[in-house]
């Protein structure tokens, strides 16, 4: 039988050819990665960044860098488990868990301030640019804006090599394959996908990881670690941000199980579209009885007293919101049930495009717990308040930066890069990529500086 190797020599190469003095026998290409991304300012960034609940609420919730976290060791836990299940498929073969770590750590960081609020009025700023994009920012933080490497000759007009990170690893967080269009009409969505400045990059991954194949037609560029590593985002998604919510009592078991018809209906066409196939009401709450199967007495209604059947539906509906041994044994319990709903089929053709999904039945649940929860807490006034807030301050900030004579108020570094930029749309990235990189917390400060009665001291550097 033919060996089917994983991964070849090509994967680990880097985009910057530089010779590393600290390599070593026992430091494996991946592992050097995981070490330059530990380290790295944006993800160390990714701690002040909201995940559904302001940092500043309670240490309790999660932030951009504790999800990224929990996906790394979900995607991790995946490849541990197709590993041992697939043993016989994989052929002496076994998939990297430490890259699909890595996906996983990285997936986010391209995250601006605000989360998906901060994205959408930075792309309104760069309509004309090629808009913003969460996956692409990512890949150019990576890539280009993180402080490790410079290309001894300039790529694209550009020095700078981010991480260096090897081909495989960029390949594990190209999510989409696609090249964003460089202007699109008011009105018209983002196309997920990658910015034209990084298309030439994009080129030689798939060189690298292909081995020099062509990709077949009608073909999908997405590695097996990024699938992984995706499938541990919506995983981590369905179970944490609801776990969150219960904690925030945000929303309750009771609350969910008596869901009106409005907000069924609007998670029922997001579910819908995901899984590309009808569900239904009954779909939507069939699954939370059986998550909080707990919640309804075992006894027949019948035969006890509606009281008493009211009773102990409401405490154990409380339990999930006042006691953490509840929400971690579930959570734990859904996190198990869903890496064993992974299933992994070899591309013999290409090994490194080998396919991972989940179980239909599975899939449904995680895509119905993710959309119910960001259904349910997007339409709370609460939650309203603050994407508002966040949306204006990141357009106050671009708009003052893109004024005339704004490069003035930028660090140094960045003022420098603005004016060397020889057109308006590398400027309008410049500005874009320095916003695109604040914390909640500095976006806030820095609008402060501009707008505030109570600005803060010229003192603290920009």
């Amino acid at each position: 039988m033919t060996t089917v190797k994983l991964y070849d020599e090509t994967d680990f190469e880097r985009p910057a050819k530089k010779k590393d003095a600290q390599h070593k026998e026992w430091r494996t290409h991946i592992k050097r990665d995981y070490g330059r991304i530990i380290h790295s300012a944006s993800f160390r960034r990714q701690q002040g960044k909201t995940q559904v609940f302001p940092g500043h609420e309670s240490d309790f919730f999660r932030n951009r860098l504790t999800h990224s976290l929990e996906v790394a060791q979900i995607a991790e836990g995946i490849a541990d488990r197709l590993n041992v299940i697939y043993r016989d498929e994989l052929r002496g073969n076994e998939i990297d868990g430490r890259l699909c770590a890595v996906a996983g750590l990285v997936h986010d960081i391209g995250h601006p301030p605000f989360g998906h609020n901060g994205e959408r009025a930075l792309d309104e700023q760069m309509l004309e640019f090629g808009g913003f994009e969460g996956n692409a920012q990512t890949l150019r933080i990576l890539s280009r804006l993180d402080k490790k490497v410079k290309y001894a000759d300039d790529v694209d007009g550009d020095e700078r090599a981010g991480l260096n990170l090897c081909y495989r690893t960029l390949a594990s967080i190209l999510k989409y394959d696609a090249v964003i269009p460089g202007k699109r009409e008011v009105g018209a969505k983002v196309k997920k996908g990658y910015y034209g400045s990084e298309q030439t990059l994009v080129t030689d991954i798939k060189k690298q990881v292909l081995r020099g194949k062509t990709l077949p037609s009608g073909v999908e560029f997405k590695t097996i670690e990024c699938q992984i590593m995706d499938i541990a985002d919506d995983i981590a998604y369905s179970v944490y941000d609801l776990e969150d919510s219960l904690k925030a009592v945000f929303l309750t078991p009771a609350s969910i199980l008596a869901s009106g018809d409005k907000l069924l209906d609007t998670v029922v066409e997001a579910v819908s579209e995901q899984l590309k196939q009808p569900v239904t009401r009954a779909d939507i709450l069939d699954a939370f009885f059986e998550v909080f199967a707990d919640v309804t007495p075992a006894d027949d209604a019948e035969k006890i007293e509606a009281v008493q059947y009211f009773m102990q539906a409401t405490q154990a509906s409380n339990a999930y919101c006042n006691d953490g041994y509840v929400r971690t044994e579930k959570s734990s319990e859904l996190v198990h049930k869903f890496i064993n709903g992974v299933e992994f089929k070899l591309d013999e053709e290409n090994p490194a495009l080998s396919k991972v999904w989940l179980k239909p039945d599975i899939r449904k649940t995680v895509e119905i717990l993710k959309q119910y929860t960001f259904k349910a807490i997007i339409y709370s006034s609460r939650v309203k308040l603050g994407e508002y807030r966040g949306t204006e301050l990141v357009t106050d900030i671009f708009k003052a930066l893109n004024a005339e004579k704004g490069y003035l108020l930028m660090p140094d570094d960045v003022r420098e890069r603005f004016l060397d930029a020889k057109d308006k749309g590398t400027k309008a990235r410049t500005i874009c990529d320095f916003v695109a990189g604040m914390t909640d917390r500095y976006a806030v400060e820095f609008w402060a500086r501009l707008r505030s009665d109570g600005a803060e001291s010229m003192f603290k550097s920009v």
